[in-house]
């Protein structure tokens, strides 16, 4: 008997939902995008345990006629494609035919749906890809697709499923960035039977940024408009410059946010080609060269983009779940990308709008060139200016301790705390590896300095036994603040002050599941926050010392941080990060002057702490210029 054999339909379909049905997200993108292609304008979602146990959609589309019901889960039947032909030109979101066949071999389905034409509707139900039932239905107009116990019969699929949290987040991300590429329809989802989002019809897409995101992030927009752009290319990038030439039109419109918005990982971008959200490495790369120059490479701004062109342009065959495309003349469209979003952000002049840079920086210790970069952005008086000064005054340019603007601190210093380490646990290693503690005699070191001032008001400038020291001011109270919100929250006895005004801050959907998750490890951190509505908190309290007007970033900040952590790191390791997250906002920041008394606090509490050498975020707190390296530069020895 020979070992060659062919597959059963069962076990075919059950491959070919391996590639199709990844998770309950996968499931709802392959139903929503076939509404859409059946013409709908209002999606209804319910979801329940994570799309585990449930999944059904209701639309009001053009539904099938009833021997179309029962035909659709063929394998790869489908209405979208006639001919080999129409492969180069896909027009429609969805187009294999393997959707519904797939879904029904791993779950317990029924399918109700009505075409206009006929009168009555029919009902089909399945089991494990097992025909139960085709009957004729009294139904509305439209399709609704019930999905039970999903993976039911395919353990091994089940068991890789992450938390009920995790999988509610990403169909949440999925319909809320279809609901942003319709503006002009309905679409509500519910989990549990609590509401996660509800958006009506809208006249423009600025309306449904608002609708999702709140006006807040709207006003760090800028709305691209409605680009368009015509190339007389050959019919390959490689042909010859006698090649009959054509012509093809690139369309980008959405939105972009200036430089000063930064995000930690690339959630905030929302990507469509052709009306299909995608993931393509070359339309990122290209928003990443647009941002070139303008924010750390270790940054990602907001951007929600739709890019049209021509069908035979785009290879959408190419991924089975339809995520990645291929463009035919990709440098065209990364150059058009690029360009249209690099002269839109240079005519709104973004770098007058920059803020000092106190965004924390993931990684390891900056570059020289991030770092003089950095200088750069402080607005340092110039060397001329200094000299111009200098003749005005008949003084020279002041590079010792200045005394503090006004008589009230920014922030309270209590007495120093002993020289020894705080007792912080820390059960999982440290949260960033490449920060090495300091040995006995740099600890040493560093309880002798002696401070000689200030250099632009953001350097400190100290004296010890073994050389010159120059200490970054914000990233070493960063330091200490970081350690004293973690010693704080494992004493139970963490430090809060109560708002004037509750603050009350709009989540999205994703947000919102985010924050669910992580309320409770909040409100140990100092935070008072409760929900206020949906898709709604409000904020009560917040750590002692954190700037009122910095509590809305700080959650924002941590939301990213459980959204990005949560899924690959122990829940101390996302302590500890929203803890850093705290202390580079509520700490002392760069150009503020700071009296002697002060700048001889920061230098013991720094000795003070396990690991007074890099800030929480990786970066260097110190640098060290030795004795014998000054004594050699001098010709000394």
């Amino acid at each position: 008997m020979g070992r060659i054999r062919i597959l059963s339909d069962t076990v075919a379909n059950k491959i070919a939902a391996g590639e199709v049905v990844e998770r309950p997200a996968s499931v709802v993108k392959e139903l929503l995008e076939n509404s859409l292609d059946a013409g709908a304008n209002e999606f209804r979602i319910e979801v329940e345990a994570g799309g585990r146990r449930l999944i059904r959609l209701a639309d009001d589309g053009s539904g099938m006629l009833r021997d179309d019901a029962l035909l659709a889960f063929e394998r790869h039947a489908t209405s979208k494609l006639a001919d080999v032909k129409d492969l180069l030109s896909i027009a429609t979101l969805g187009f294999r035919g393997e959707a519904l066949p797939s879904i029904a071999s791993v779950s317990r389905l029924l399918l109700e749906t009505r075409s206009p034409e006929e009168q009555s509707g029919a009902a089909v139900e399945f089991a494990g890809g097992k025909l139960l039932r085709c009957d004729e239905a009294a139904l509305a107009a439209g399709t609704t697709i019930t999905i039970r116990d999903l993976f039911f019969n395919v353990p091994a699929r089940k068991k890789f499923l992450r938390s009920e949290q995790t999988e509610i987040a990403h169909i949440a991300s999925l319909v809320t960035h279809y609901s942003l590429a319709h503006h002009g329809k309905t679409f509500l989802l519910r989990h549990n039977n609590a509401e996660l989002l509800s958006v009506t019809p809208v006249a423009t897409l600025r309306e449904r940024v608002f609708q999702v995101f709140g006006s807040q992030i709207l006003d760090d927009l800028v709305d691209l408009g409605d680009r368009s752009r015509d190339l007389n290319m050959p019919p390959d990038e490689q042909a010859p410059p006698d090649e009959p030439r054509f012509t093809r039109r690139f369309r980008l419109r959405g939105f972009v946010s200036g430089p000063q918005v930064q995000k930690l990982n690339r959630n905030s971008i929302y990507l469509f080609v052709n009306g299909r959200l995608i993931r393509d490495r070359l339309l990122l790369h290209a928003i990443s060269a647009a941002y070139h120059n303008l924010m750390p490479p270790a940054c990602y701004p907001f951007a929600l983009l739709f890019l049209d062109c021509d069908a035979e342009e785009v290879d959408v065959n190419v991924h089975p779940s339809k995520t990645e495309v291929r463009f035919r003349h990709g440098s065209v469209v990364h150059d058009f990308v690029r360009d249209t979003i690099r002269d839109i952000l240079m005519a709104q002049r973004p770098a007058s709008n920059i803020p000092a840079p106190t965004p924390p920086q993931p990684g390891a210790g900056l570059p020289y060139s991030e770092f003089s970069q950095r200088i750069e952005s402080m607005n340092f008086p110039s060397v001329s200016a200094a000299a111009a000064t200098a003749a005005d005054t008949g003084t020279l340019p002041e590079f010792v301790l200045r005394r503090p603007i006004s008589p009230e601190p920014r922030f309270e210093f209590e007495p120093a705390p002993p020289t020894q380490k705080l007792g912080i646990p820390d059960t999982h290693g440290p949260l960033f590896p490449d920060a090495k503690p300091l040995s006995a005699e740099s600890l040493d070191a560093l309880t002798d300095l002696r401070p000689l001032g200030q250099i632009h008001d953001s350097f400190i400038i100290a004296a010890g036994r073994d050389g010159l020291w120059i200490i970054d001011q914000h990233v070493a109270h960063e330091r200490i603040l970081f350690e004293q919100v973690l010693a704080q929250r494992a004493s139970g006895q963490t430090e809060s002050q109560r708002l004037l005004i509750p603050l009350v801050i709009n989540l999205s959907a994703a947000q919102q599941i985010e924050y669910a998750r992580i309320a409770e490890e909040l409100n140990s951190l100092g935070f008072e926050t409760e929900p206020f509505g949906n898709r709604t908190v409000a904020v009560k309290s917040a750590p002692a010392g954190v700037p009122p007007a910095e509590v809305e970033k700080i959650l924002f900040e941590i939301l990213e941080i459980a959204e990005r952590e949560l899924r690959r790191a122990s829940l101390d390791d996302v302590r500890r990060a929203m803890a850093a997250s705290i202390a580079c906002r509520a700490a002392i920041k760069i150009n503020m002057r700071l009296e002697p008394a002060k700048i001889d606090w920061l230098l013991r509490a720094l000795a003070a702490t396990s690991c007074p050498m890099s800030c929480p975020h990786g970066r260097p707190i110190a640098l060290r210029y030795a004795t014998r390296d000054i004594l050699k530069s001098f010709h000394r020895i």
